[in-house]
């Protein structure tokens, strides 16, 4: 099994490393923790010129007609930087969402514009409870003179502040099966019956509160079919969930880098403390999580752009990459000891991304439940 890039893609890889070292540095990630936006929009331009935003399009589209896998190989550049930037929810989710069940003309309006780097979204899908089943989206859709009022309250909404547009999830009708009767509608951020604040984090990520009261959208705005939008939600949270691991696999692979320098450099009783088994045994056990990581994101990734069936691979990657990424980050904060949890050193950058990537797009709980599932249905 070959499981090598493509002289593209590694042109790739190095073109967003060297591209994100330059223009992405630690200081920026820490100015944009405090920053009201989050992002800086000429940083969002250069990204735009570059092809990024419209990388996984088709060109007539505007984009560069790339695939999902080369889509995640700029996502683990952006992990691994900490890129601060809606791209993973613009591209990565609503993007994607977009081409998979947009119309024609969706597509060009919204894709073109993307891949401009002239539009930002967002999914609001999670509610109270914080999951990602259909049984727990309770935000009702009632269709009134041609029109749907959506009302109900969306949270952890990822960039929904700076938004343009929102794909919200809501009810339109109730049945038996809790995933029949769900709707996904484009709903303008700055529409009428809709406000957004943004939550406090540990991560410091801009997630918001979406409140939308009576929120009047077209009938035209249904992305996909009325009362069928959860499988067009499912595909989407699978595919989110690969790219979110392969993401944290950039920010792992970073951790284990900075552990292993410094476990070089810093001197202790006459010699550096990476010649002490305890810190080798630390570092092995790091790379160990980090190996495998990547190849369950990239296996899973891999058979989703080749549009095979990956259920259980999306599951398992993570699923292991949720724990493995704070496991790596906790034994980092060990070697580094009382240094790398002070404000001024990268590391606790990471353990906080590390707790956030955690839970979004489901934990590994979450994750475990569903391998279950699917494993009890192939035995039956």
């Amino acid at each position: 099994m070959d499981l090598s890039l493509s002289e593209q893609q590694e042109m790739l890889r190095k073109m967003a490393r060297d591209f994100l070292t330059t223009e992405c540095p630690k200081k920026l990630v820490r100015d944009m923790e405090e920053d009201p936006k989050g992002y800086v929009p000429e940083l969002w331009r250069k990204m735009a010129e570059l092809g990024w935003q419209g990388l996984p399009f088709p060109e007539r589209y505007g984009g560069g007609d790339g695939s999902f896998l080369d889509l995640v190989i700029l996502l683990e550049e952006m992990g691994r930087a900490l890129l601060p930037s809606p791209f993973f929810s613009t591209v990565a989710v609503c993007g994607l969402t977009i081409l998979d069940a947009g119309t024609e003309s969706q597509k060009k309006h919204f894709l073109t514009a993307i891949a401009n780097g002239d539009m930002i979204l967002t999914l609001a899908l999670a509610e109270s409870a914080g999951g990602y089943d259909a049984a727990e989206i309770t935000a009702q859709a009632v269709k009134h003179d041609g029109k749907y009022a959506l009302s109900g309250t969306k949270l952890f909404v990822p960039d929904a502040h700076v938004a343009d547009w929102i794909l919200c999830a809501a009810r339109t009708c109730k049945g038996q099966d809790l995933e029949e009767g769900v709707t996904v509608f484009m709903t303008e951020r700055a529409g009428h019956g809709l406000t957004c604040s943004v939550m406090p984090s540990l991560s410091k990520e801009k997630l918001c509160e979406v409140v939308l009261d009576h929120a009047a959208v077209p009938a035209e705005s249904i992305l996909g079919h009325l009362d069928q939008g959860w499988p067009v939600l499912h595909r989407t949270l699978q595919r989110a969930a690969v790219a979110k691991s392969v993401e944290m696999v950039g920010g792992a692979q970073q951790v284990l880098e900075m552990t292993v320098n410094y476990a070089k450099e810093r001197v202790q009783f006459d010699k550096p403390i990476g010649s002490f088994q305890a810190i080798q045994h630390h570092c092995a056990n790091m790379a160990i999580d980090v190996d495998s990581s990547r190849y369950l994101a990239y296996l899973a990734a891999w058979k989703m752009s080749e549009g095979q069936p990956c259920e259980t691979e999306v599951a398992v990657a993570k699923a292991w990459a949720s724990e493995a990424y704070k496991r790596i980050s906790v034994l980092g904060h060990q070697v580094h000891g009382a240094i790398g949890f002070t404000l001024d050193h990268d590391m606790q950058l990471y353990s906080r991304r590390a707790k956030a990537a955690e839970v979004i797009f489901g934990d590994a709980d979450f994750h475990r439940e569903a391998l279950a599932r699917q494993l009890e249905a192939q035995h039956v």
